[in-house]
């Protein structure tokens, strides 16, 4: 029995344990409960659907009969009826049915547009009628509920009329329906709210319909649609380029009264101002702001509008208030303003400059009155506050800068030279970047233009008062308009070279920096600003008895004579030699500088110290915004006048700077840059920096070319930052991987230093991390396995001495960066017969030396000499017609990689012009006379000319002598027909020096480039600028240092220092005669060795160079 009643359980549950778990039970019901929440909300929901259905299909039905009502009611109608019953039976059964066309959002129908059309031409005639029985505008001066009911069916009825005119679109043929209802219904709204046009109003009556008006434009303004309307129509106007005759064109009749008419009502609110009716105030501030955010943005607004309304928007009484707003409310106008991006209005325009931009160009275009037939002929309208004109524009340009810069357009552009096109196959004509015309720029043209900085300038030097225009803003909401000062005008111009580097993608800021930098005084204006914040008193005069105490401060009183000749003669001296312990005097044009390389005693300590400026030593960080922004434009200014500046005036003239005010801009450029970079504070002020940098690399470079700087300055700033050499050759080459990686924030600060300003090291140091890149490569070649300690991994090969070019092209041309491995030489002489010899390294190096000498001589034909006393080396135009001949240079490219790499020194130096090539950097005029003294004097005489250059028939073309052959290249498309005038003639000089410097010899440059990094990375070569180039390659040209060497040579075989042979040795100065050594060559790095050898060996059998094989000689005579 108790069986039975265990099998006759069940779970109350509904299921055995066995059968569902306890959380398949929960989840389970937890689904059930979710599915009935899910099924009573759809319910709820198609519920809603049905009662929203049946209201809409209950009102499209009652008004589709109302609307045949109200058509037979309107073809009988006639001026008999009484207002009331215009109201009552015309226009509020009308507003009913028209609610629900406009908010179906369909095209109007034939029916439709006629009812609309009817019911606003009865209406405009009713408005004329002089009956106030009869006129509908008699009901807002009327009772309260009269004049309730006026400005609720006025109210309508604009929201109508703007409504179409949102939806009007111009460029449509087949739209003329819509354009004509459009125009009636703008029409409509104009009369409502002129009271000239109520023809039944009464003088008494006349302040109350004013207020009734007031009220209707203030709900147009609050609601925003009548501006947001204006804006879509004008959106859809066609734009007309002010060079085109169209412009004159006045658009058809009811376009442009559409345009008229809504013009007027979006300039109402600027003439009722802020006046009170009835105790009702009305503040048209708000219509300033919508009027700034919808129109003030509108692409190209002048362009759209007719020729005949565009004074009306220029008027200073619409201009004055907005500037104002723009001001006062910057941050309400300027969040509205981003919408337009947000909302995808901007990119439906086509157009990629956001909405503040347009603003800006707009307010310049208002502004200013410019003749287009003239460059530099325009003035500011009549009556213009130009302070509070500078103030708007700083105000707009700085939130246009910071919205380019938060959707990530400012990015930074690394422009090489190598990467450039042949002058000859650019197009001046206007461009296309990006989606970006030069429209926008065109519109920002008078900014650039020499009367509005002119004019702008004249202004610092007035004290009165800026006077208020109008008094719709108090004196407290207007604090910050003050009278125009030097710093106002310098963000003026600094945020356009800003903009303008982006915005104009065909010159960049490059027409701001010209009527910048030929604005007599501005530059120097701009230095005694920076001067006065920086040093202030003590460490000015300081600095001064310094460069008055130099020599270099001496160089104001020297002759032009000497100062030519420091110019021309000396132009390609050498620095400070690579190895400074054997150099034993310096070859600076007699000029006694500071070597910061030798004992720090305390005179050298104290001009470091005064090299150094205290006011930056903090850097970027260390200086206010207004200091940073002056700082800024005039590094940018300075260093676009640098490449126009020659050296006559430079260094004879010494316009705009003395030498020793150029001596201190470098200093504080040095400084800054320096600390900036090492106190890692570029990203917070990088436009600053940035420019400082290429300032200081313009004054550098020059400097290096022709001294007016001592060296000490240069180095100044990290006299203190002793580095290990390895650490920081190791942080430099991982600066450049960041770097070509795009990631310059996880760049060390130190490497940053190296990276971009390398001259505050000294050069010996520099030239110590570069052994240092070459051991770390080579180890890294041993670990990798490429080579290894017992020579596996050498290349060998046989060379016949009369043909060693040849031999060598054709053995070694092929291996690429594996050059970098041994070479095992085994000549052959011109008999035929292999030459014996011992290579301890010798023999390589007098391989190199030798072919270097074969192919480095001009009579081989790659290279030539220049007409310059130096006498370098560029490549000859003519080689580039051989068969062989970029593979020729690629090939000598790698032979001097392998001479640096080795530390080998050759006898050729290289042209400047050619090195700067090699080292990725641009040549300018100044550069011409180390390459071509001669065409350089011509060019300088040119420019000089104070005749009519016409009268010279010069064109725009070069004339080159290829292999016998002239050849006739054009400097610019067309340039045969371009006669060389005064106007043009700066071009003409900077287009010769241009192409001689930069593009004659780009091929053959190229190429030696791509031979040279297989064995020489570019960052090692980043360390040095041309100069020091050379002297790395061939050493300098000082005296012989036998102490030095003597001290620095090992000794083999039994010889010791105290050698009898060895000190009979020393006692002969010899070496220069046995080995033919007259440059250095090298220092405690390099080692000198003498070798006892039997006495049947002839002492100059084998030329190894740094290697003597000595015999034993007891007697004088031998030596």
């Amino acid at each position: 029995m108790s069986a039975s009643r265990k099998q006759s359980r069940v779970s109350l549950r509904g299921a055995s344990a066995s059968e569902i778990s306890r959380d398949a039970l929960l989840e389970k019901v937890a689904h059930e409960r979710k599915h009935r929440s899910f099924t009573r909300r759809a319910s709820a929901a198609a519920l809603f659907i049905q009662r929203v259905w049946r209201r809409y299909y209950v009102i499209k039905r009652a008004g589709e009969q109302l609307q045949e009502e109200w058509e037979v009611l309107a073809d009988g109608f006639s001026n008999h009826e009484t207002v009331g019953w215009l109201s009552s039976n015309l226009i509020r059964p009308f507003l009913f049915f028209t609610s629900y066309s406009l908010a179906s959002h369909r095209k109007l129908n034939f029916a439709e547009v006629k009812c609309f059309s009817l019911c606003f031409r009865i209406l405009l005639q009713n408005i004329n009628t002089a009956d106030s029985e009869k006129s509908f505008c008699s009901l807002a001066v009327g009772t309260a509920q009269e004049r309730s009911t006026w400005f609720y069916q006025a109210k309508k009825l604009s929201l109508l009329s703007f409504a179409l005119l949102a939806e009007c679109d111009s460029t449509c043929d087949d739209d003329d329906r819509m354009i004509s209802l459009t125009a009636l219904g703008i029409r409509l709204v104009v009369s409502l709210t002129d009271l000239r046009q109520w023809k039944c109003l009464k003088i008494e009556n006349i302040e109350e319909a004013d207020a009734a008006v007031k009220r209707l434009i203030y709900f147009l303004v609050r609601s925003s649609v009548m501006y947001s309307s204006f804006r879509s129509f004008l959106m859809k106007l066609k734009i007309c380029n002010v060079h085109e005759e169209s412009k004159n064109i006045i658009p058809t009749e009811n376009i442009f009264l559409i345009t008229a008419s809504t013009l007027t009502l979006a300039l109402r609110p600027f003439k009722s101002k802020s006046e009170k009716s009835n105790g009702d105030a009305f503040d048209f501030r708000i219509a300033f702001e919508q009027y700034c955010i919808f129109i003030l943005t509108v692409p190209y607004l002048t362009r759209r509008l007719p020729n005949l309304l565009v004074p009306a928007v220029k008027h200073l009484s619409v201009l004055s208030p907005c500037l104002k707003a723009l001001l006062v409310s910057k941050d309400i106008i300027f969040v509205e303003m981003l919408k337009f991006e947000d909302s995808g209005i901007l990119h439906s325009t086509g157009e990629l400059v956001p909405s503040c931009g347009w603003a800006l160009a707009n307010v310049i275009d208002l502004v200013t009155e410019c003749d287009h037939d003239s460059v530099d002929s325009g003035h500011f309208i009549h009556g213009l506050d130009c302070m509070l004109y500078v103030q708007v524009i700083n105000s707009i340009s700085e939130n246009l800068l910071d919205c380019l810069g938060n959707i990530g357009i400012l990015a930074r552009k690394d422009h090489r030279y190598v990467e450039m096109d042949d002058p000859s196959s650019q197009d001046n004509s206007s461009v296309n970047c990006n989606g970006r015309e030069l429209a926008h720029a065109n519109f920002l043209s008078p900014v650039h233009q020499q009367w509005h900085l002119r004019k702008l300038l004249s202004l610092i030097e007035k004290s009165e008062q800026v006077q208020q225009t109008n008094s719709c803003v108090s004196n407290h909401d207007i604090d910050d308009i003050r009278n125009l000062r030097l710093i106002d005008i310098v963000y003026f111009y600094n945020f356009f070279l800003r903009i303008f580097s982006f915005l104009n993608p065909a010159g960049g800021s490059l027409p701001i920096l010209n009527v910048l930098s030929f604005t007599p005084g501005l530059v120097t204006q701009l230095w005694e600003t920076l001067e006065d914040s920086i040093f202030g008193g003590n460490d000015c005069r300081l600095l001064e008895d310094s460069l008055n105490d130099s020599n270099f401060g001496n160089c104001n009183n020297s002759s032009g004579d000497k100062k030519q000749k420091m110019g021309m003669k000396d132009t390609g001296s050498k620095l400070v030699n690579i190895f400074q312990k054997i150099a034993g005097k310096s070859t600076d044009l007699n000029i006694t500088l500071i070597d910061v390389t030798s004992h720090h005693n305390q005179a050298s300590l104290n001009a470091l110290y005064t090299w150094d400026v205290q006011g930056m030593k903090k850097g970027s960080q260390g200086i206010s915004n207004d200091v940073s922004c002056v700082l800024h434009l005039f590094c940018a200014i300075y260093a676009h006048l640098l490449l126009i500046l020659d050296d006559i005036d430079f260094y004879e003239k010494q316009v705009p700077f003395t030498l020793q005010q150029q001596q201190k801009i470098a200093s504080v450029l040095n400084t800054f840059v320096y600390n900036s970079l090492s106190h890692n504070t570029v990203q917070n002020r990088k436009p600053v920096v940035d420019a400082a940098v290429k300032c200081l690399h313009f004054l550098y470079e020059r400097d290096c070319r022709h001294k007016f700087c001592p060296s000490s300055l240069w180095v100044a700033p990290a006299y203190r930052a002793c580095i290990p050499i390895a650490a920081a050759a190791r942080a430099h080459e991982a600066a450049h991987s960041n770097l070509q990686l795009g990631d310059a924030s996880t760049i060390p600060s130190m490497s940053s230093v190296l990276t971009t300003v390398p001259h505050v090291f000294p050069f010996e140091e520099r030239v110590q991390m570069f052994r240092e890149f070459v051991k770390m490569d080579k180890l890294a070649r041993r670990a990798a396995g490429e080579v290894s300690a017992n020579g596996i991994g050498s290349v060998e090969i046989v060379v016949r001495r009369d043909h060693i070019v040849d031999d060598g092209f054709r053995q070694l041309n092929s291996l690429g960066s594996k050059l970098k491995s041994g070479i095992i030489v085994s000549f052959v002489s011109e008999c035929g017969l292999p030459e014996a010899g011992l290579d301890y390294g010798g023999l390589s190096k007098e391989f190199l030396t030798d072919l270097s000498k074969a192919a480095f001589d001009p009579r081989f034909g790659l290279f030539c000499e220049t007409s310059t006393t130096d006498g370098n080396l560029v490549p000859n135009i003519s080689s580039r017609l051989l068969d062989n001949g970029m593979e020729m240079f690629e090939f000598l490219g790698r032979v001097v990689g392998k001479a640096l790499y080795e530390g080998i020194l050759l006898d050729y130096t290289f042209s400047l012009v050619f090195v700067q090539k090699l080292l990725g950097q641009y040549s300018f005029l100044d550069e011409l006379s180390t390459l071509d003294s001669e065409l350089y004097r011509n060019l300088m005489y040119l420019k000089h000319y104070d005749g009519d250059v016409a009268e010279l028939s010069l064109d725009f073309t070069v004339t080159e002598e290829v292999c016998g052959k002239r050849i006739v290249r054009e400097l610019r498309p067309d340039g045969r027909n371009v006669l060389v005038t005064n106007e043009n003639k700066l071009q003409y000089i900077h287009a010769i020096a241009d192409y001689k410097l930069n593009w004659q010899m780009l091929a053959s440059a190229n190429a030696f480039y791509r031979g040279l990094i297989d064995l020489i990375a570019p960052s090692w070569l980043s360390l040095f600028n041309a100069n020091e180039f050379n002297q790395l390659l061939s050493g300098g040209k000082h005296d012989f240092d036998v102490d030095d060497l003597r001290r620095n040579t090992r000794y083999s075989g039994g010889y010791s220092e105290g050698s009898r042979t060895v000190k009979i040795f020393w006692e002969h100065e010899i070496l220069e005669r046995l080995f033919g050594l007259s440059r250095m060559l090298g220092s405690s790095s390099y080692y000198f060795a003498i070798r006892r050898v039997d006495a049947s060996d002839r002492l100059n059998s084998h030329r190894l160079h740094s290697l003597a094989l000595l015999p034993v000689e007891d007697s004088n005579n031998t030596f």
